[in-house]
């Protein structure tokens, strides 16, 4: 935690001062263009990653970037993406995975999950991921864990699109959706191509 204050005064001191004009202009709202929906793991800076100055990402982050359908039943995630879609326009949507991610483990070895109920339950979103690598290898085990988390990726950006702010976005063009996973051990992005399912290099 010393080191957390410590940060924290570095920024007051040293960050915000020479930066004041920026902020002073975000204190009165913000413009984001990128809906950013990632996983809690603390290993994954969206900011970081991607070089962005604070207001250019509106970030969504739950164990295993999850995005449960819609439904009548409101909950974070759905809110979330509502109020970025229809308030703050945003024109991109990222679902973002990573490489050795918990939450995909878990979704792998459900059993492992006996103390953790609510953990337990929220994975059941990625149910579906853990339904085609079994039936693809006729189990499920640690072995398969990068390959349940690009199903994943597939499976949540399948569940965005029953979100109706989204739908209606994405029918008029004015919203499109990304698939990322990123890795890591190397800091290398591979990108879905929602045409063929295969995950390539962001760039080459």
């Amino acid at each position: 935690m010393d080191n957390i204050l410590k940060g924290v005064r570095h920024f007051q001191k040293k960050i915000f001062p020479s930066r004041k004009a920026e902020f002073a202009e975000l204190a009165n709202g913000q413009d984001p263009e990128v809906l950013f929906i990632t996983c809690s793991d603390s290993r994954l800076d969206p900011c970081l990653l991607t070089q962005t100055v604070p207001g250019r990402l509106f970030i969504c982050r739950n164990a295993g970037n999850v995005i449960p359908p819609h439904s009548n039943q409101t909950g974070g995630m759905t809110a979330s993406i509502e109020y970025a879609v229809e308030v703050l326009k945003v024109e991109h949507i990222i679902v973002c995975g990573h490489t050795d991610c918990g939450a995909m483990k878990g979704a792998l070895e459900p059993e492992s999950l006996g103390e953790l109920p609510h953990v337990r339950e929220w994975l059941g979103h990625c149910r579906a991921a853990a339904a085609v690598v079994k039936e693809k290898h006729g189990n499920l085990s640690s072995h398969y864990l990068d390959e349940i988390t690009r199903e994943n990726i597939k499976l949540q950006i399948q569940h965005i699109r029953t979100h109706p702010s989204v739908a209606a976005k994405l029918a008029t063009h004015q919203v499109s959706l990304h698939g990322w996973l990123y890795e890591i051990e190397t800091g290398g992005v591979l990108e879905l191509d929602q045409l063929t399912g295969e995950f390539s290099p962001l760039f080459d």
